[in-house]
């Protein structure tokens, strides 16, 4: 070979490996692709945040339904009433269970708020008690 021909050949090589500028369709499907599987993940963590935040809202409402019906009966002697309990809770409901104290608690009346709401396809289930003393004008109706 020819020092001439030689020149031409690299030359040649030269210009079939010059560096392409600008994005190669490949790329920016890898691009498109992790980006979408990353916002996919981004999602169903959200998802997953907002049915735990709506459990716990679930359970907060039935706590103060049943600690209401609570207090409501140590200081009336009556459950507050049907009405009310569904204008202030709409999506729960209450059952109130009375039984007389016993043991050191004789004298007492024991009171269970029983509360059930749903959070998504998750029961919410709460109950409370206390022994509390049924006054005396509560008794006598």
């Amino acid at each position: 070979m020819s020092a001439v021909s030689k020149i031409l050949c690299v030359f040649n090589r030269a210009r079939h490996r010059k560096k392409y500028k600008g994005v190669f369709l490949a790329e920016l499907i890898v691009a498109f692709t992790v980006l979408g599987m990353l916002m996919a993940c981004l999602g169903l963590s959200l998802r997953g945040f907002a049915k735990f935040n709506l459990f716990q809202a679930v359970r907060q409402q039935c706590v103060a339904a049943a600690q209401a019906q609570l207090d409501s009966i140590a200081a009336t002697g009556q459950p507050v009433a049907d009405d009310d309990f569904k204008r202030l809770w709409p999506k729960i409901d209450v059952t109130i269970e009375q039984s007389e104290g016993t043991g050191k608690w004789q004298g007492l009346k024991l009171v269970r708020a029983k509360t059930n709401g749903m959070s998504y396809n998750t029961p919410v289930k709460v109950e409370l008690s206390r022994y509390i003393e049924i006054p005396m004008m509560a008794q006598e109706q």
